[in-house]
């Protein structure tokens, strides 16, 4: 009953606020490139379509098959995504999952939102949708990196 009562509590209403205004949703016409995560544990699913100019991402949508962590993370990461570097996508990627899986803080700005999902850190088993959107987000900026630096 009490593992209940404190799964109810990560569920909040901030939470799941966030997962219904994801911004962002859909598929790009013409991304400079595009990744998709998947979760294996859980089954969830992002895909994210990326363009970038003098290394800002200028237009960003995401594709998001997840629970209401992963959509909040989603949520989160897609308000404040537009005009940021691929340094700081990987940047975020790495706090928040430093934040879950070791007791970090959360990210600093301009993803501080993050700290919504500070409760997750209990549930190992939601780690992996929380982290897919950045995860994917940084995959398709480095292979934007890559290609321009060829």
């Amino acid at each position: 009953m009490t593992e209940q009562i404190e799964l109810i509590k990560l569920y909040s209403t901030r939470i799941l606020a966030l997962a219904a205004q994801m911004p962002h949703v859909g598929r790009l016409e013409n991304p400079g490139a595009s990744a998709m995560r998947r979760s294996p544990l859980c089954g969830s699913k992002v895909t994210v379509d990326v363009t970038m100019q003098d290394g800002k991402i200028t237009e960003f949508a995401q594709n998001v098959k997840a629970c209401a962590l992963g959509q909040a993370a989603a949520s989160v990461a897609g308000q404040n995504i537009i005009g940021r570097t691929a340094e700081e996508v990987a940047r975020a990627r790495d706090e928040l999952s430093e934040m879950l899986k070791s007791g970090g803080p959360p990210p600093g700005p301009p993803f501080e939102g993050f700290e919504v999902l500070t409760p997750a850190r209990d549930y190992k088993n939601r780690h992996a949708s929380i982290l897919l959107l950045l995860e994917a987000t940084a995959e398709a900026c480095a292979s934007i990196m890559s290609q321009n630096s060829q």
